[in-house]
């Protein structure tokens, strides 16, 4: 038997990864003996450090500014120090902040002076009535208007839940917008029920150059998802991961009491993600100047998470897997009697639980009609026993009732 080091590292990483239930898998990056000392020894990157997304050719930052929020259109203190820092990919669409996101960040784009030195990426809602091609079309128009740039540098189909947003007419209107010069590539955010479906044919079918899907520590043990992430890798997709928290209620995490030597627990979450080699970048929604600092230092350090770091998230995993809505709303709200918005009440619940955004998250809930927030009355058991993650709906939709309501 060898006595070298990285062989005996490789035979603990499989041996961790096969008892946390992923099988060997050699996407994943992580501390193995002797590892600690040399990477804590090394010094942090000076800038974020940059990975090329997918077959475009292009570097990105490992770590992208998601810009689900209003700016100060003066100056924005946020915007400025991650551009400084290396952060210089700002993800935004045109629903954010009822359209306030794109207006407050015109004024951003303009102090920096030179719009090569930015990376905007921006998403359409495709809300049409019959011509969706026309819908996309001008939406992407309306993007660049609002940003106050002659282009971007990806554009999204936003929220693709269904596979026929791949058909042949869609794919090419994506060709289209690139030969235009409105855009220099072209893609698709997906994060609904019906996700997995959307990557395979998105890998099938070409013409899309990135996807932005829902992934984090808890997905690992998916294997149609991994199969998925293979295709969509192996077609030369751009993949970067959104919603890398798998945010449950903070008093829940608190239960694990998660303990590492070199990350908090959030930062241990995206180092996380960004120890599986298949990944090209993160989004993350930073909204004040400690979480943005945070996450950049965890993008710097070059150190890697440890076997136990991981398997304290595994078990973070487990133990609020019952509390993390999944979105798949088809599933459970087929399965009562009226039109309550089980899947979208949950969501709510967790910009107020989680994100600590309870304006937003009233906001949002109100908009609902007063059929779709219906909880008085609604049997939840049957919505409950085909609930993948076990979510005691009932109660769930009776919590957030009584703080969203309000």
């Amino acid at each position: 038997m060898s006595n070298d080091g990285s062989s005996r590292r490789g035979f603990i990483k499989s041996a961790f990864l096969s008892g946390v239930g992923v099988g060997a898998w050699p996407h994943l990056s992580l501390a193995g003996e002797g590892d600690d000392k040399s990477a804590a020894a090394a010094a942090p990157a000076a800038a974020v450090p940059r990975k090329t997304l997918g077959s475009t050719g292009e570097k990105v930052p490992i770590l992208l500014m998601g810009c689900a929020q209003k700016f100060d259109s003066r100056y924005d203190k946020l915007l400025h120090r991650a551009f400084k820092e290396g952060v210089d990919y700002l993800d935004t669409a045109l629903v954010y902040e009822d359209g306030q996101s794109h207006k407050t960040i015109a004024p951003f784009l303009a102090q920096i002076g030179d719009r090569k030195k930015l990376w905007i990426t921006s998403k359409g809602p495709g809300r049409a009535n019959g011509d969706l091609v026309k819908a996309y079309e001008q939406e992407l128009d309306t993007c660049l208007e609002q940003l106050g740039t002659d282009y971007l540098d990806l554009y999204f189909m936003h929220a693709v839940d269904d596979v026929d947003r791949l058909e042949p007419e869609l794919i090419k209107m994506g060709e289209r917008m690139r030969k235009s010069g409105k855009t220099r590539f072209f893609g698709l955010s997906c994060h609904g029920e019906n996700e997995i479906a959307v990557m395979n044919k998105a890998a099938q079918v070409g013409g899309i150059d990135v996807i932005m899907f829902r992934y984090h520590f808890a997905r690992y043990g998916e294997l149609e998802l991994n199969k998925a992430i293979d295709a969509c890798k192996k077609a030369g997709i751009g993949l970067i991961a959104m919603k890398t928290q798998n945010s449950v209620p903070a008093e829940q995490e608190e239960v694990v009491g998660f303990q590492s030597k070199d990350f908090s627990l959030a930062q241990a979450k995206l180092k996380a993600v960004w120890a599986d080699g298949r990944i090209d970048a993160a989004v993350s929604h930073m909204d004040n100047t400690k979480k943005l600092q945070e996450n950049i230092s965890a993008a710097k350090s070059p150190v890697q998470l440890s076997m136990n770091d991981f398997q304290q998230l595994q078990r973070l995993a487990t133990l609020t897997a019952d509390y993390a809505c999944q979105g798949c709303a088809q599933i459970c709200e087929s399965r009562i009697v009226g039109e309550t918005k089980i899947a979208d009440t949950l969501r709510f619940l967790m910009y107020y639980e989680s994100y600590g955004e309870p304006d937003k998250a009233r906001k949002l809930y109100h908009r609902l009609s007063p059929v779709q927030r219906a909880v008085e009355g609604v049997d939840f058991a049957a919505a409950a026993r085909v609930c993948p993650k076990g979510i005691d709906i009932a109660s769930r939709m009776k919590r957030a009732h009584e703080l969203l309501s309000v």
